[in-house]
């Protein structure tokens, strides 16, 4: 009889906690074997809530990524317990901008003719990648679970800025009097310069110092399931960090007005960089160490 009524407990015990991991309508709550899951920032949802509770008004959540760098994070569930994280940013960009400058050396308009003018260009480049990959393992049987593992990510990134003038130089104008000065507003590139001879100047391109970097981080969190197969998470790491700068590079082009006169270019190189850092938390691509998230899981 003893016996029978302990079976019969341990199996009750057995059904509530099941039950308390499925919905009324028998949704798991936790992650399986096969799902996929995919993060972004909860900021947003929770300020949504918590406007609710202030008289300043209330707009609708956004979808943000987790980090600044626009970074993509996602996992792929092996197991119930043990997941495959993937981190991934590939990104190229390209602006341009035109001005046009009076044509030097055309000849003098009259009224209502327009004088001449040239086109100049200025462009700019980058590229960044990020490409990550970890193990995740969980713990816990309810809907509050605690996780652990590693990440090994790499990233690289460059950029450039690159400018066409539509009048060639010449050894008896300025060359600021012929040149877009594209920095005037304030929101670009100074590219009127001075060489390393003291002459006016104006650059042609601009390679900044590629960035090559690699880190190797353990982490840790917690994760509450609030409904069905969507989550609550925060995450905090420690690791390693290793990064390189390339030497940047100047392309300019002037006119020697103290001595014959000469028109010349020079390619004028910056220095070189590094970093290496044992500390928390190292994180080049950006899983978000610290920040609240929200997990969806499919």
């Amino acid at each position: 009889m003893k016996k029978g009524l302990l079976m019969a407990a341990l199996l009750l015990g057995v059904g509530t906690a099941q039950a308390q991991l499925t919905s009324k309508k028998g949704e798991a709550y936790l992650p399986e074997a096969g799902d996929w899951s995919f993060g972004v920032d909860a900021t947003p949802f929770l300020n949504y809530m918590g406007n609710f509770l202030s008289s300043a008004g209330n707009s609708a959540p956004t979808q943000q990524f987790l980090n600044s760098n626009q970074t993509i994070i996602g996992k792929y569930f092996k197991t119930d317990k043990m997941a495959y994280r993937g981190i991934l940013r590939i990104g190229s960009n390209s602006n341009s901008w035109t001005a046009n400058i009076a044509q030097h050396g055309a000849p003098a308009a009259t009224f209502p003719v327009v004088p001449a003018t040239v086109e100049d260009t200025y462009k700019e480049k980058g590229m960044n990648i990020g490409l990550g990959g970890g193990l995740e393992w969980r713990r816990g049987s309810t809907r509050l679970q605690g996780y652990y593992g590693a990440d090994l990510m790499v990233v690289y990134s460059s950029s450039g800025r690159s400018y066409e003038y539509g009048n060639a130089l010449n050894d008896s104008t300025s060359v600021s009097s012929i040149s877009t000065d594209w920095s005037e507003d304030g929101l670009l590139e100074d590219n009127i310069v001075s060489d390393t001879y003291g002459n006016t100047a104006r650059v042609t391109d601009v390679k900044d110092g590629s960035i090559f970097g690699l880190t190797l981080r353990g982490f840790g969190g917690v994760e509450y399931f609030i409904v069905p197969k969507i989550s609550i998470a925060g995450e905090f790491g420690w690791g390693l960090t290793f990064a390189t700068i390339g030497a940047s590079s100047t392309d300019l082009e002037s006119v020697n007005f103290n001595g014959a006169n000469e028109i010349g270019s020079q390619t004028i190189d910056g220095g070189k960089g590094g970093r290496f850092s044992l500390d928390t938390d190292r994180n080049l691509t950006g899983t978000a160490s610290g920040a609240l998230r929200i997990n969806f899981h499919f």
